[in-house]
């Protein structure tokens, strides 16, 4: 079998920052793409197709290219929201396997705990559905709150199981030195959490930091 135009992943990388008043949002872009390039051995000149969605300022990828001094044959800003960039690693296993590009770049980079997001509030201000959805006090929290609830309703799923992802990811964390929450919890301390949007609790929800 051939491998010829095939992908692999060959670099990846975490931003230490959890809280980073002082970065700018591209600066951000550009020491994530920095970490992986280096992890993977390569270099900016090396980059002909990148990736980014709605977090890169400007306008997104040909804006982020420039700031990154990228020479690009290929570029794309699809946004699916938080799934983008598994998205974008298809589309760019995709652009590879067609030699629209050879060395693919994707980044993430964000400030929503330096800019004060808030928990409660709409994810897209300017969306269609909101004349629908955000004026009867639908946001981000109780609308996964409401997909939680179907799954329930649909499977048999258990609060109980919905903690083992909240207890999952704390025993990963005890292996990242940059864990914003290091500490390992149980089912019984994420149930026992104050409850957010029924069904969904304090520690069954995403801390908000940069990076």
């Amino acid at each position: 079998m051939s491998i010829k135009n095939a992908a692999h992943i060959a670099g990846v990388y975490e931003h230490p920052g959890r809280h980073l008043p002082d970065h700018t949002v591209p600066r951000i872009h550009f020491e994530v793409a920095a970490g992986a390039l280096a992890d993977a051995g390569l270099t900016f000149a090396d980059v002909d197709g990148y990736f980014c969605a709605g977090d890169a300022p400007g306008f997104g990828g040909l804006s982020m290219a420039e700031y990154m001094g990228l020479r690009l044959r290929y570029t794309d800003s699809t946004e699916t929201g938080g799934s983008s960039y598994l998205v974008h690693v298809q589309h760019a296993a995709e652009a590879i396997a067609a030699g629209h590009c050879s060395v693919a770049l994707i980044t993430l980079a964000g400030k929503p705990r330096t800019g004060g997001a808030q928990p409660g509030g709409s994810a897209r201000t300017t969306a269609p559905e909101n004349s629908f959805e955000s004026i009867f006090g639908l946001n981000v929290i109780n609308g996964y709150a409401m997909a939680a609830r179907r799954h329930m309703f649909e499977f048999g799923t258990t609060s109980e199981q919905l903690a083992q992802i909240k207890v999952a990811a704390s025993l990963h964390a005890q292996h990242n030195p940059n864990a914003f929450l290091p500490q390992a919890v149980t089912v019984e301390e994420v149930l026992d959490s104050p409850m957010v949007a029924d069904p969904l609790h304090r520690l069954d929800s995403c801390v908000i930091t940069d990076g």
